[in-house]
């Protein structure tokens, strides 16, 4: 702070002695409060210091934002239990969702913000106010984003929890990459600050075939390691629609298994097809040629008598399978 700023600072506090002489530890508070205040103005102006604007709201003045990464249909009283009873415990939410403004204060209809990170917040609030609980609010911090900015806070905030799903933050990576980044994963991988070939999983993970996400009880269940172990198998066409077709009717059961279950019954459906397991025989002209796997080698068979032109047609038909 300026010399001239002291100046006026001590005049005031001086001004505080001289008035109240006998409540000399009045005057010592008072002091405390304005050097709190020159302090604080001062780092402000030095940039070592930001002010924050924070309201409480009605939830129901939010909504989700449409590219928030958390699928908030699947939250429910038991998987934001712990959440609940912290604000019970608290009387309060502690920490601010952060929001973006829909429309200006008081000017039409509808909702005012859209949430950015805060999902689970605005549910327990919102589940809290309507279970006895009306004095809740939603404590939230306005901000001025850009869509793809507010990707980057919400990836950030929620990179490590483990409430969020692979499944969910892949489908939102898959999203993004299109949305922000002109389909370039290196330039998205840069700017999330993430290794090329950690987000590249993920959207490999955002791929998994319908029939394969239908298979599992939830999304929340579905992990990135999941498509990384059915991916061989999903390469060769047999094997595939081996891995479909039990996905198909894992879907039809109810309850559907864990996931655990349902990984191995997908990866076994997959190994009975799969050409470097099973050996395959194929019929041109109209001779028998056989591929069986050795060991680590793969033995081709044939008839003596088999033209040359069949064996080729046989080799390439083998090779576009494999």
């Amino acid at each position: 702070m300026s010399r001239k700023h002291d100046d006026i600072f001590n005049d005031v506090l001086s001004g505080l002695d001289e008035a109240a002489p006998a409540a000399p530890a009045e005057a010592e508070r008072a002091q405390a409060r304005f050097l709190k205040r020159s302090t604080a103005m001062s780092e402000q102006i030095a940039g070592g210091r930001q002010e924050k604007v924070l309201r409480l709201v009605d939830p129901a003045s939010c909504v989700m934002w449409a590219g928030h990464n958390r699928a908030y249909e699947l939250l429910t009283p038991e998987n934001c239990a712990d959440l609940i009873e912290g604000m019970k415990a608290q009387g309060q939410q502690e920490f601010p969702a952060i929001v973006r403004r829909l429309r200006p204060a008081g000017q039409g209809t509808g909702p005012e913000f859209e949430v950015i990170c805060g999902a689970r917040r605005h549910f327990a609030v919102s589940w809290l106010r309507a279970n006895t609980y009306p004095q809740f609010r939603y404590l939230v911090e306005e901000r001025g984003l850009t869509d793809e900015e507010a990707f980057r806070l919400a990836d950030i905030e929620n990179r490590d929890r483990e409430d969020i799903s692979d499944y969910e933050r892949a489908r939102d990576y898959a999203r993004a990459v299109e949305a922000y980044y002109g389909g370039q994963q290196k330039l998205m991988a840069e700017r999330l600050q993430v290794s090329p070939g950690f987000l590249s999983r993920f959207l490999q993970l955002a791929r998994l075939e319908p029939e394969i996400v239908a298979a599992f009880a939830s999304i929340r269940e579905i992990k990135e390691i999941h498509a990384r172990q059915l991916r061989p198998l999903m390469a060769d066409p047999d094997a595939r629609e081996a891995v479909l077709a039990e996905a198909r009717a894992i879907a039809q059961e109810s309850p559907r298994p864990a996931a655990p279950a349902v990984l191995s019954r997908l990866r076994a459906a997959g190994s009975k097809a799969d050409p470097s397991k099973a050996e395959r025989v194929m019929r041109h002209e109209d001779r028998q040629v056989r591929f069986a796997k050795k060991g680590r080698a793969m033995i081709m068979e044939f008839d003596p008598q088999t033209s040359d032109a069949a064996l080729r047609a046989a080799l390439d038909e083998y090779l576009k399978r494999r």
